[in-house]
C-alpha cells in the first residue's frame, strides 16, 4: 500500500472514513471524495496534522463533471492514480410500488450511476500506469438478501456486483476489479435505518447483535482492513470477486 495514490469517494464519513484513514496509516497517498465538503476538509487537515498525506476533494459522483474534476485534482495533486474505492452510496426504504423518479435518481444515480462515472474517469488514467490498477466497489449483502421495502437499494447494489465482473473482463490485463459487500456495519447509514422503530437504537443493536454468528456489529475498520487487502499487491490473483463481510450472517438458515 506504501505510496499508492489511491481515491475513496464517499471518504469522510462511516465505511469510507475508515478506509481514508487506514489506507493513510499504511502508507498510502488518499484523496477523499464525498459531498460533505466542511467535514472534509476538517479531515483531511487532521491526518495531514498526524504526518499522513490526505487531500479533500468534493465530489458528487452522480454527476459527471464533478467526477471527471476529482480524477484531474487527484493527477494534479499526485501525478497519478494507482487505485479506486467506489464507495459512495445512499440508503432509501420502500416498495416498488412507492418509488418514484426522484427515489430512482437518488439511490441510482449515487449508487450506480455514480459508480459507473468513477469507473469511467479513473480507470482510462489508471489503465497508463505500467502495473494498472485497481476498481474496488462497495456492495452490500442487500445484493443477494430481499430486506423488506428496499427494492430500490436491493437492486442498486445488485447491480454494483454485476459492474465489478464487467470491469475485470472489458479492462482484462490493466485492471483488477474487485468488490466487498459489508453486511451489518456500525455507521450512520445503519443508524438511519432504525428511525421510525418502537425501540431506541442501543436495543435495536444489541438484538441484532444475538443473531450474528460473531456476536457483534461490524465496524468500519473491518472492511477498511479487507480494503487494504484487496487494493494491495497481495491481492494480485484475485479479480471479479465479491468479498462478503457479514460475521457469518449470510450463513443463517431461515428460522
Amino acid at each position: 500500500m506504501k505510496n499508492k495514490v489511491i481515491i475513496v469517494t464517499g471518504g469522510t464519513s462511516g465505511i469510507g472514513a475508515a478506509c481514508v484513514r487506514h489506507f493513510a496509516a499504511l502508507g498510502a497517498k488518499v484523496v477523499a471524495a464525498s459531498i460533505q465538503r466542511e467535514e472534509g476538509e476538517a479531515f483531511a487537515a487532521e491526518l495531514r496534522d498526524a504526518g499522513q498525506e490526505v487531500r479533500f476533494v468534493y465530489c458528487d459522483v452522480s454527476d459527471e463533471a464533478s467526477v471527471r474534476d476529482l480524477a484531474t485534482a487527484t493527477v494534479e495533486a499526485f501525478g497519478r492514480i494507482d487505485a479506486v474505492h467506489a464507495n459512495a452510496g445512499v440508503w432509501g426504504k420502500g416498495k416498488v410500488t412507492d418509488f418514484t423518479d426522484a427515489d430512482w435518481e437518488k439511490l441510482m444515480g449515487v449508487n450506480v450511476k455514480g459508480a459507473l462515472w468513477t469507473a469511467k474517469h479513473t480507470i482510462p488514467v489508471m489503465e497508463k500506469n505500467e502495473k494498472g490498477g485497481v476498481f474496488l466497489i462497495t456492495t452490500s449483502v442487500a445484493a443477494h438478501v430481499g430486506f423488506p421495502a428496499h427494492a430500490l437499494y436491493c437492486a442498486s447494489k445488485a447491480a454494483l456486483e454485476a459492474l465489478v465482473r464487467c470491469l475485470a473482463v472489458d479492462h482484462a490485463g490493466k485492471i483488477r476489479a474487485v468488490g466487498i459487500s459489508p453486511g451489518t456495519i456500525d455507521t450512520p447509514m445503519l443508524a438511519a435505518t432504525c428511525e421510525g422503530w418502537d425501540a431506541p437504537v442501543e436495543e435495536l443493536y444489541a438484538q441484532v447483535e444475538k443473531k450474528i454468528p460473531v456476536r457483534r456489529l461490524g465496524q468500519p475498520e473491518d472492511i477498511a482492513k479487507a480494503a487494504a487487502f484487496l487494493i494491495s499487491d497481495e491481492a494480485d490473483y484475485v479479480n471479479a470477486t465479491i468479498l462478503t463481510l457479514d460475521g457469518g450472517t449470510m450463513a443463517l438458515p431461515p428460522w
